[in-house]
């Protein structure tokens, strides 16, 4: 079964515990252990980006090795906070090296989950925006990634094209049309996302727009437990 959530923010390493804001992230660990613990080796699980504090590979290791610890495949999109992140080689090398076989990476390709497509890229929020030539750079890169995946994804089946996306496209004021219109052009017809926290979960646009299903996958969103896709 497929399964995602977004926005761990492990921090085993980084010293960085999102205890401090205390509210629903008191003993956030043991609350994402205890959901993560109810998949199984058949399931999937799909990381909606924000995963680990850690600052480089090596920092976010006991973070990547807390994960290996539950038998479900789980696939790490990149979000804003990220800053492990590297290029897919040095990450599928790393993880080898350190032992860890259940994690791959959701990035510029795609998955074959039983019949549907697991697709996917961080996307792009206006937090994001500088203005002039950065903004439509950035936008058209995170388009050409979304794309990428999309085409990924139709090689390997006809079946449903699920996209997971850590900035949310659609947001209270807020609308990013270049992915959004790719969402429609390859007939999408759900989409997760994550990042929003606190006071911005209220403004998040969720259920159907426009012949799309949009949901919100936070961790604090669904009290630490991964939610069925």
């Amino acid at each position: 079964m497929l399964y995602t959530i977004g926005d761990l923010h492990l921090s085993f390493a980084a010293n960085k515990p999102m205890d401090i804001f205390g509210g629903a992230w008191d003993g956030y660990t043991a609350k994402i252990e205890q959901g993560l613990s109810k998949l199984t080796e058949d399931d999937t699980l799909v990381l909606c980006g924000d995963t680990s504090w850690g600052m480089s590979l090596t920092e976010a290791l006991a973070d990547f090795l807390f994960l290996e610890r539950f038998p479900c495949k789980k696939l790490l999109l990149k979000g804003n906070h990220d800053y492990f992140w590297d290029t897919a080689s040095k990450m599928k090398r790393f993880f080898t090296e350190n032992g860890i076989v259940t994690l791959d990476i959701l990035h510029n390709n795609a998955f074959l989950c039983g019949g549907e497509v697991v697709c996917g890229t961080r996307g792009w929020f206006y937090e994001e925006e500088r203005g002039g030539e950065h903004d439509v750079k950035m936008i058209l890169r995170e388009v050409g990634r979304l794309r990428a995946s999309l085409d990924a994804g139709r090689k390997l089946t006809d079946g449903e094209l699920l996209v997971f996306l850590h900035y949310p496209p659609l947001y209270e004021g807020y609308r990013c049309d270049p992915l959004v219109d790719v969402l429609r052009e390859y007939g999408v017809r759900r989409c997760c996302f994550g990042h929003l926290h606190g006071y911005a979960r209220s403004r998040a646009i969720e259920g159907d727009y426009g012949g799309i299903e949009y949901r919100l996958v936070s961790a604090d969103h669904l009290d630490f437990n991964p939610v069925r896709v």
